[in-house]
């Protein structure tokens, strides 16, 4: 019987044909023989290997959640606050845990896969699968008492109770997180991105025809509105674990292994501080929405930040895009002992996003009167997003750099400290600035949101760029080559 170091070596040549050929030899030259721009040039072309498909895989599966959030819009302004309410904050709860905790492969899979320690990935991705299954279980009861919280948190009662019945029928698509985030980690720590975006774009066109018939023809009204997402999420799990395991993955996955279960305590630890360090900021956005629920008009107001709030998201994916491929690029230079190439990649993603950011930060700004359109035809909800558009604008901009710093953080495994500054900037200071803006100086909406972005985003993004900046990258890449070895002992 063959030892795992033996298959691993087996295996090598199938690899090799994936990772030299296609990118590694292409993109492995020496440095110092370079100038700056081609030298950028080179890294440029190794982010967007990962960030292409990566930008249009999560727009495609952000965009289901949006053309779920247009149909209930012209089904009425009820309608529109229960599935928002819904989607935003019970769905967006676990959401942002459950992507945070896979994203502990980004550190473990990137660096593996940097030291060329193949075998690893398909162990790691099946601990990932077990932890987040027992996640999900755990945060079953916010799906099924959905209506009796949102009431407790202050929601008007008609509202509860609709997003309550919208949430029952989610329960699928809450444990397709546990599966599909993995999944995607395991792709993408490997450069096999073209995949997830092929898989994504089925997914999405499933979505719009099954949307079509359970609204327009079926007439199911927002509860079948809602339920489309279970069919279209779970077609990305069923495509990217059927080419998993008919062989789009040499070396990487070879069968189901008991191993998995073996060190699931550590990877419990390393996924719990993954999870907490995005969660803090995803769950921030969630509060705000349960905020202006308290305020006078509550469902235009509700209406108006969700709308905002899917925008922003649905840009948010580019940026997104950047912290998965900024994450895969450190940990993979980490991994093969490169500090240099680690931090040149961090300067070349930060500048990228940052560009990209400012052009839809000035977008927002031309088109600030008809960006609501598309989700609603109420005068007073066109009204409220369209003052809302300057801190939607601002948002979009400081979005751009900090999901970048995150990235690097993931790649270099530092999520445990970024959990305690992200619950430092937004909860100590941005939330209660929030609290301020409203009820002291009667800011209403845009107050709670100024608030809480220029009282934690910014100090959060500066803090980060500090830590980058001041960053010992040598003795990062010795730590990685350390940790690579000690979880090679767990197996």
């Amino acid at each position: 019987m063959q030892s795992k170091g033996e298959i691993e070596e087996a295996k090598l040549p199938l690899l090799e044909q994936y990772s030299s050929p296609a990118v590694r030899s292409k993109y492995e030259e020496d440095d110092q023989d370079l100038d700056l721009s081609q030298r950028i040039w080179i890294e440029s072309k190794k982010l967007w290997h990962i960030v292409g498909p990566a930008i249009f895989s999560r727009i495609a599966s952000y965009s289901m959640l949006v053309i779920t959030q247009a149909f209930a819009g012209h089904l009425g302004d009820l309608e529109l606050a229960a599935i928002s309410i819904a989607n935003n904050v019970i769905v967006g709860f676990d959401f942002g845990l459950l992507l945070g905790m896979a994203s502990a492969l980004e550190t473990l899979c990137g660096q593996a896969f940097g030291a060329k320690k193949y075998y690893m990935l398909g162990v790691y991705m099946q601990r990932s699968w077990i932890v987040l299954f027992m996640c999900c279980v755990l945060l079953l009861p916010l799906y099924l008492f959905a209506s009796p919280i949102l009431k407790l948190l202050g929601q008007p009662s008609d509202i509860a109770e609709l997003s309550g019945t919208v949430a029952l029928s989610l329960v699928p698509l809450h444990f397709c997180f546990a599966f599909q985030f993995p999944l995607q980690r395991f792709f993408q720590s490997q450069l096999k991105t073209g995949i997830i975006a092929w898989v994504s774009l089925v997914a999405l066109v499933v979505h719009v025809l099954v949307s079509w018939l359970f609204v327009y023809g079926l007439k199911l009204g927002v509860v079948g509105t809602a339920i489309t997402l279970n069919f279209s999420w779970w077609v990305l799990v069923f495509g990217m674990f059927g080419y998993t395991v008919c062989g789009g993955c040499p070396g990487t996955w070879t069968g189901f292994s008991i191993e998995a279960f073996s060190g699931l305590w550590d990877f419990v630890k390393l996924s719990a501080a993954s999870g907490v360090m995005l969660c803090l900021e995803n769950w921030y956005y969630r509060i705000l929405i349960l905020m202006v629920g308290n305020v006078n008009n509550a469902e235009v107001a509700i209406n108006a930040l969700s709308i905002c709030l899917t925008i922003n998201g649905w840009e948010m994916m580019i940026p997104l895009a950047f912290f998965a491929a900024t994450g895969v690029r450190v940990a993979n230079e980490l991994g093969a002992g490169n500090g240099k190439g680690a931090k040149f990649a961090t300067i070349v993603s930060v500048m990228t996003s940052g560009v990209i950011g400012l052009f839809f930060w000035l977008l927002i700004m031309i088109l600030h009167n008809e960006l609501a359109l598309i989700f609603s035809s109420s005068k007073p909800v066109l009204e409220a997003v369209n003052k809302l558009s300057i801190l939607l604008a601002f948002t979009i901009l400081l979005n751009s750099i900090q999901p970048v710093l995150s990235g690097v953080a993931v790649g270099s495994g530092w999520q445990s400290y970024v959990a305690y500054i992200n619950l430092g900037s937004y909860y100590l200071i941005g939330l209660p600035l929030g609290f301020v803006m409203e009820w002291v100086f009667h800011q209403g909406v845009m107050g709670i949101w100024a608030g809480m972005i220029f009282g934690g985003t910014v100090i959060q993004t500066v803090i980060l760029l500090i830590i980058t900046i001041r960053c010992d990258w040598e003795k990062e890449a010795e730590k990685a080559s350390m940790q690579i070895r000690m979880w090679a002992d767990l197996n």
